[in-house]
């Protein structure tokens, strides 16, 4: 290339490189995988600029990389499951490239920090322009998952101290949670409607937050159809709880680029706290009328 390069800079362009054509092929699968027309040809273009900055690399190296297969395969699969957005904004968070090593290849090579300052720029913008159909329901579903979460934690913990019975506390919390998810779901239907939304949108933001809402039914209750304990059911079921919590809002904090410490925190805090006071609720009430069940 008619300068000489350390080596130290050349480990570095093979890293860069890696990455490059690693994120080629994981766009390029997507590509192909979406039926979109505009996010296919977004993925598309993303993928050419990271085959032309593999390329820019390859003439410093002199060296052919091959892809890192295990991140293509795993980033594909994220995406396919878990949504374009959400897939693609987690492989950009998580990448290993850090900016003193570009910092340090551009004192001998300069394009090197005009190719990473446009690339992370160019990338953004190109991923907010994904277009993805359960992106627009997410209050419905922070809605379902909410609600569900709040009283069915209470409720199911009042039951465990007032029954003592994990089947009848599962055949009440069951009862109690389907149908307070299709009056949720309707809740929801009506709300949308009068903010002037089309029927189908309603629908629709209706049938995400019902789902929500049996989702998390079904795991809250599980614990006390697999435990005969109902003092060790209550607190599998809280776990299971924070878990539904902590993996929503690491969800959400990535696809819609919001802080997750806090939200977390606070989704927590609410739920538990109203399951301890329904506890406690549900000890006064079996002391005070003396049931026995």
């Amino acid at each position: 290339m008619g300068q000489s390069i350390s080596k130290e800079t050349i480990d570095r362009l093979l890293v860069f490189q890696e990455n490059e054509i690693t994120e080629y092929h994981i766009y390029n699968n997507l590509s192909k995988m979406v039926n979109d027309q505009g996010n296919k040809e977004l993925l598309q273009r993303i993928a050419r600029d990271e085959k032309a900055h593999y390329d820019f690399y390859s003439k410093y190296t002199q060296r052919e990389v091959k892809p890192n297969r295990w991140r293509v395969f795993l980033y594909t699969w994220i995406a396919r499951i878990f949504g374009l957005t959400f897939g693609l904004k987690l492989m950009e968070a998580g990448e290993s490239r850090a900016h003193s090593d570009y910092s340090e290849a551009a004192k001998e090579i300069p394009e090197v920090s005009r190719i990473a300052e446009e690339e992370d720029k160019h990338e953004h913008e190109l991923l907010d322009l994904i277009e993805e159909d359960r992106l627009n329901y997410i209050s419905s579903i922070v809605l379902g998952l909410n609600d569900a979460l709040v009283e069915l934690t209470g409720t199911l913990a009042g039951l465990t101290f007032a029954l003592q019975n994990t089947r009848l506390i599962a055949l009440a919390g069951l009862i109690t949670g389907v149908a307070a998810s299709f009056s949720m779901g309707a809740s929801e239907y009506l709300s949308t409607k009068t903010e002037g939304d089309s029927a189908d949108k309603a629908l629709k933001s209706a049938l995400y937050t019902w789902m929500a809402y049996i989702f998390t039914v079904v795991v809250l209750i599980l614990p006390y159809l697999l435990i005969s304990n109902y003092f060790v059911s209550l607190p599998v079921m809280l776990l299971a709880g924070i878990l539904i919590i902590l993996v929503f809002n690491f969800y959400v904090s990535v696809v819609k680029d919001l802080p997750f410490r806090k939200r977390f925190l606070e989704m927590a805090a609410i739920s538990l706290g109203v399951a301890a006071l329904s506890f406690g609720i549900g000890y006064v009430i079996r002391a005070f009328l003396g049931v026995d069940v």
